[in-house]
């Protein structure tokens, strides 16, 4: 009995177990990526609670309190319009995520499946997705959506659209190269020689190789993301007022920067927070998920 109590103490914990173990002790051991969550989890808070944290109507003001001054009644003051800044500030966390998020989604899931098809079945599929994706990143990523969103019009739609069709060969370039050295393992050899069909290798084998270099390069564009739809709104063919965004309040406080600097000043600071949280946590993703990735993504 003495024996058996003793050898258990030497078990070995589950890999999973200690996969995670690892991983946690990487991820949270950097102060700056648990502050990047502390501010993207306000953020998410901000987004999800809006209508209960704003404290007046972000699309409502009173032209009687136009660019009235941080006091208890507008902590951060009012706008030319006279809407509470602290609102509207709130209600463009909303948009930013939304934005984010739904740019996120559209071009990884598109550009992750041009990216896989056309690192794995090569030839002239490979010839013509690649080119093409090619041919969209000779425009530096806000030409691009610029140029896509002058065509378009503003709109959250829109812009999700533009931005989407901007960042996707990016993905589908990495994924790509991902699927080019995966392919030639030796166990997805084994696997094709044994008569496993294209869809099982792809699905079962090659994309978890690959989703660790994904989850980190969509995590640190998501904050690129929300900078250039915050450029495109202070361009005024982003998200336009009424519409509550950052990069349209960094606008139109601009004409008051020596009696209102507060109008400009918050949005700016809450753009430079969540890019730099995202910024963050991406990294952190990547020295837990594969240091290796380090120099790369």
């Amino acid at each position: 009995m003495g024996d058996v109590t003793a050898d258990a103490g030497f078990l070995e914990a589950p890999p999973r177990a200690n996969e995670w173990r690892r991983f946690s002790r990487v991820f949270f051991q950097r102060k700056l990526v648990v502050f990047g969550l502390a501010i993207l989890a306000l953020l998410v808070i901000s987004a999800i609670f809006a209508p209960w944290l704003a404290p007046y109507d972000p699309y409502v003001g009173k032209l009687s309190d136009s660019l009235a001054q941080p006091s208890w009644k507008y902590l951060l003051g009012t706008d030319i319009q006279g809407r509470d800044t602290l609102s509207r500030l709130i209600f463009g966390a909303r948009t930013a995520l939304i934005v984010g998020f739904g740019t996120t989604a559209v071009a990884a899931v598109i550009g992750t499946i041009l990216g896989l098809v056309a690192g794995f079945f090569g030839g002239i599929v490979n010839i013509i997705i690649m080119r093409a994706m090619d041919t969209l990143m000779g425009f530096p990523m806000l030409l691009l959506a610029l140029l896509i969103s002058a065509v378009l019009g503003s709109g959250i739609q829109n812009v999700i659209i533009a931005l989407a069709v901007a960042t996707l060969p990016g993905y589908a370039r990495v994924m790509h190269g991902l699927t080019l050295s995966v392919r030639e393992n030796d166990y997805i050899m084994a696997e094709r020689a044994m008569g496993a069909n294209n869809r099982r290798v792809m699905v079962n084998h090659i994309l978890p190789n690959t989703l660790p270099p994904m989850i980190v390069l969509i995590t640190l564009q998501l904050g690129g993301i929300i900078l250039a739809e915050a450029g495109l709104s202070f361009l005024g063919i982003g998200i336009t007022p009424p519409g509550a965004a950052w990069g349209s309040m960094v606008n139109d406080g601009y004409r008051f920067l020596l009696s209102s600097p507060i109008l400009s000043f918050a949005p700016g600071l809450a753009i430079m927070l969540v890019v730099f949280a995202f910024s963050m946590v991406g990294d952190g993703l990547r020295d837990a998920l594969d240091p290796r990735l380090r120099g790369i993504i």
